[in-house]
């Protein structure tokens, strides 16, 4: 009997939960959100289940998600398998035309396919593409130090609206080519945050392996101003990883971004707690 009365018990908080979020549900039907993918969750096939699941419900419920991922692991992995040696200036990687290649095989080929087919598997309809596909992001080049290193600085949204229409998700590897036909890689948070820039976006969430921006008490800060990121920089608060990810936010506001989250992948369910619960997840930050 009591094994029964718990039951029941979980079963009427699900149900609470659904009902408490019919608000949310009604504010992003139609809504664009572009979810940067990386970290824990990608390595791991539970997680990945997981998160390709939310983004389905996500889609289900009449949100147009917009999966771009990262893969710098695999990466790795790939160039010590055929012994191509990384060299680095400023602890970051020059990227040249036998790494790009690397790079490209594994993002366009190996990471996005899998979580395209999580996505299907989940009953959705995912599409891998780059930024290379229908001239989507079009880069110059970020220091020619780094070689094959770009800046997005044209985006064509046409096929991700297409996408839309169609009840795709468009699940994007950070690539894009240059003027001349060059292939370049993309730090993915910059080619979300572009991405998402172009699009106008309701929201862009940033998964990352932290729980969000911290104080200077180590504490997770769950509402901020692009002001205030601006000063906690300053202060020497937000420092090393989190900077760019916290200027990627800035930028992506300033783009018309409506409000950028910074919140860990690796809770479950990451992304449906930020948008349809009033519990949210990590740090939501707008503009001034």
């Amino acid at each position: 009997m009591r094994k029964q009365n718990v039951m029941n018990r979980d079963w009427i908080a699900t149900a609470r939960t659904l009902s408490e979020a019919l608000p949310y549900l009604q504010r992003y039907e139609g809504a664009v959100v572009v979810v940067k993918f990386g970290g824990h969750a990608m390595g791991d096939d539970e997680a990945m289940q997981i998160f390709a699941r939310d983004i389905v419900l996500m889609r289900q419920v009449g949100v147009n998600p917009v999966i771009v991922h990262g893969g710098g692991p695999m990466i790795n992995q790939m160039l010590e398998k055929l012994q191509i040696e990384s060299h680095f200036v400023n602890g970051k990687r020059v990227t040249d035309e036998a790494t790009v290649e690397v790079v490209e095989m594994v993002l366009s080929g190996r990471v996005n396919k899998r979580i395209v087919q999580a996505i299907n598997d989940e009953g959705g309809k995912g599409v891998g593409l780059s930024g290379k596909d229908a001239r989507l992001m079009i880069c110059e080049m970020e220091n020619p130090e780094l070689g094959l290193v770009g800046t997005p600085v044209e985006i064509d949204t046409t096929i991700l609206h297409a996408m839309f229409a169609a009840d795709i998700i468009p699940v994007i590897a950070p690539l894009g080519m240059g003027r001349n036909g060059e292939t370049f890689n993309i730090n993915g948070d910059t080619a979300a945050g572009a991405i998402a820039g172009a699009l106008k976006a309701d929201r862009l969430l940033l998964l990352t392996d932290v729980a969000g921006v911290k104080n200077t008490e180590g504490e997770v800060v769950t509402e901020l101003r692009s002001a205030q990121i601006r000063q906690m920089t300053e202060d020497g608060v937000i420092a090393g990883g989190m900077i760019p990810k916290t200027q990627t936010a800035l930028d992506a506001i300033e783009r018309g971004v409506r409000a950028v989250v910074i919140l860990d992948g690796r809770a479950p369910n990451a992304t449906l707690l930020e948008l349809f619960t009033e519990h949210g997840a990590g740090s939501l930050i707008r503009g001034d």
